[in-house]
């Protein structure tokens, strides 16, 4: 069998329907390795990436660093971030770049449209990065797939990176954007009243809190949000529904790598929100960590991927758990034997794959 036949074997196994459970008061689906009946281990094609990339870490571990020279450093990390993925759509999807006017200055849009007549939902995108790296370039295949397989138009918006542009300039380009889209709904062939936000890691703890101020201005313009591994307790405050442990994971084999590529996401951490932030928030602002807001009961219906072995996972629980309590309907699917950042490698773990056929899914669902 060859590797793309695999692959497409693989993608579509995932899609067998899984019933979900309650968990903490959300629909809770876990989702488990295609080609294994194996617990508490990676996926192979994630443990071979992971043991590439330990061998480049070890590599560069001999180089000489100086960490007072923060912009070189950052340029290190933003050139570690991303992959070159694949794109797997099987129809014309049109890409229109657009440049719109922002408080902050242009903010540049890629509009991705599918064949679809009529007018269309739109989903608002925001791509992953620490708030400091990431690019609409390595989501483009990503946001082509969703566009393609929800039948919707797909905004990926390149907002404003820290640390050159702390914040709040990202999340207000990213808000603008949404605004934009539900001004300018006709014009990109949009349905205003079927606005979706979605975004990976920080690009989720964007979509969120974008959210969350679409409630607080009163403006009602988002109807669903698809959150992909977000990070919403940046001040890591131990709460009624968040509790970090290691033992929250169930490790079976290849601890030598899942133990350390966990710990090492919670240590980098500090680093991120400190270019991010740069003393313009309190790091418990809900703004930053809307685990904290206690303005949720009005959220949209909420959808969160989750990779089984990335840090983040418990406190993606904890959301759950405190939106489906504010009365949200949740529904968090978790990936098993994936780590932070899969969505970057669709066309190789079918899991990224999956996860665009499940936001496509509740897109259709929401806005039927």
């Amino acid at each position: 069998m060859s590797n793309a036949t695999s692959y497409v074997n693989l993608v579509s196994k995932l899609s067998e329907e899984i019933q979900a459970v309650k968990k903490r008061g959300f629909d809770f689906i876990a989702k488990p390795i295609p080609d294994s009946d194996a617990i508490g281990e990676l996926d192979p094609r994630v443990l071979q990436v992971t043991l590439q990339a330990a061998e480049k870490m070890a590599a560069m571990e001999n180089k000489p660093f100086d960490p007072s020279d923060t912009m070189s450093f950052v340029k290190g990390l933003r050139a570690m971030m991303g992959w070159n993925n694949d794109d797997v759509t099987k129809s014309k999807v049109e890409t229109t770049y657009k440049t719109i006017d922002g408080t902050n200055g242009p903010i540049p849009l890629r509009i991705y449209t599918p064949s679809n007549e009529g007018v269309l939902p739109a989903i608002v995108f925001f791509h992953g990065g620490g708030f400091i790296g990431g690019s609409v370039d390595v989501v483009e295949n990503p946001c082509k797939a969703l566009a393609e397989k929800a039948g919707a138009v797909v905004i990926s918006v390149d907002y404003r990176l820290a640390p050159e542009h702390p914040y709040p300039a990202g999340l207000t380009d990213c808000f603008e954007s949404v605004t934009w889209v539900y001004e300018h709904a006709e014009e990109i062939r949009v349905n205003p009243e079927q606005i979706a936000v979605s975004g990976d890691s920080a690009g989720g703890n964007l979509a969120t809190v974008c959210a969350l101020m679409d409630i607080e201005k009163g403006t009602g313009m988002i109807k669903l949000q698809a959150l992909i591994y977000p990070t919403v307790n940046m001040a890591n405050v131990q709460t009624e529904d968040f509790n970090w442990s290691l033992d929250q994971y169930e490790i079976r084999n290849h601890s030598e790598l899942i133990t350390p590529m966990i710990k090492g996401l919670a240590e980098s951490g500090d680093l991120f929100f400190k270019l991010y932030l740069q003393n313009n928030a309190e790091i418990i602002d809900p703004h930053v960590s809307p685990l904290l807001s206690d303005q949720l009961s009005s959220m949209p219906q909420t959808l969160i991927a989750i990779a089984e072995f990335d840090y983040l996972k418990v406190e993606c629980e904890a959301y759950a758990a405190k939106l489906a309590r504010s009365g949200v309907p949740t529904k968090l699917i978790q990936y098993n034997g994936t780590d932070h950042a899969f969505m970057d490698k669709i066309g190789l773990y079918p899991q990224a794959e999956d996860l665009m056929n499940e936001i496509a899914k509740e897109v259709k669902r929401v806005f039927a």
